[in-house]
């Protein structure tokens, strides 16, 4: 079902055509009791059976608003300008917010790519676009968005790590602006039948679950300590060979396999080690 606009005038102009009718019929009314006239009786009848109609044609509409029309049970159309409006007669309205709406899903335990139970929750800002849909194609829009914003979180969830100090690779703790796209992006593609735009995503919770909590923080307090040492000894490494280069391409100093091995030994033990190093004066040779 998509959305189409239903035949409509002004509402101010049905209002005028309802008062013209009943005022009609009083004069007839009036009309017959002074004359006792049975034609006036009839045509006052007649008309206020024409108000009465024109009145059920009347809608109103408010800022932020829609209205989706069915007339026996056909859908004829939508009114999504806020006003009031004169439409087809006998219709049954249902009203549909446009406004922006935020759902804060709950905090959902699941497993991640590794197999770590973690809680998350996020927040998704959404919007109806299409009042035909959100009415006619899912049973309860707002329990659609609610159910389907948890599966779309749980599968995301599934589909990273926690955590990861390699670079390159997408975690959840460590990119959470794109978790947050693709959970927006798969959302979307959930939320279309139900004509619902998700405009924004956002994580507002992310932790190891309770029971796991204080062995993974081990866990990670070692990844961080390992991949912190692995920085450090690249950058060690990096740092002598620059210094034996620049002496060697200087020409002041020339160095055999021996004496670079012991500086390489030397400057890699002052960078690696935790520890200030405590410098040894050598009074006389290498050998």
């Amino acid at each position: 079902m998509i959305e189409k606009k239903v035949w409509k005038i002004n509402g101010f102009l049905g209002i005028l055509i309802f008062l013209a009718l009943l005022a009609a019929a009083t004069f007839n009314i009036v009309a017959s009791v002074q004359e006792t006239g049975f034609t006036n009786i009839v045509l006052a009848v007649v008309l206020l059976l024409l108000a009465l109609i024109v009145s059920t044609g009347i809608q109103v509409i408010q800022p932020n608003q829609a209205k989706v029309l069915t007339f026996f049970g056909s859908y004829i159309g939508s009114i999504r300008e806020p006003g009031i409006w004169m439409t087809v007669p006998f219709v049954a309205a249902k009203k549909i917010s446009l406004k922006v709406r935020n759902f804060n899903s709950e905090r959902l335990k699941v497993n991640d790519v590794d197999g770590n139970p973690i809680e998350i929750a996020a927040v998704v800002v959404i919007k109806v676009v299409d009042s035909a849909k959100a009415v006619f194609d899912v049973d309860n829009y707002e329990q659609f968005v609610e159910i389907q914003s948890e599966t779309a979180l749980r599968h995301v969830a599934t589909k990273y790590p926690y955590d990861n100090y390699e670079e390159g690779d997408v975690s959840l703790r460590g990119n959470t602006e794109e978790v947050a796209e693709e959970i927006a992006k798969e959302l979307q593609e959930r939320l279309t039948l139900a004509g619902v735009e998700v405009i924004e995503a956002r994580l507002t919770h992310l932790a190891y679950a309770t029971e796991i909590a204080s062995a993974m923080l081990q866990r990670q307090q070692a990844n961080a300590i390992l991949a912190a040492r692995q920085k450090i000894v690249e950058g060690a490494v990096g740092m002598a060979q620059m210094a034996i280069q620049q002496l060697e391409n200087s020409g002041t100093i020339e160095l055999d396999d021996e004496r670079k091995m012991a500086m390489i030994n030397n400057l890699l033990v002052a960078i690696v080690s935790d520890r200030s190093a405590q410098p040894v004066l050598n009074t006389g040779t290498l050998y």
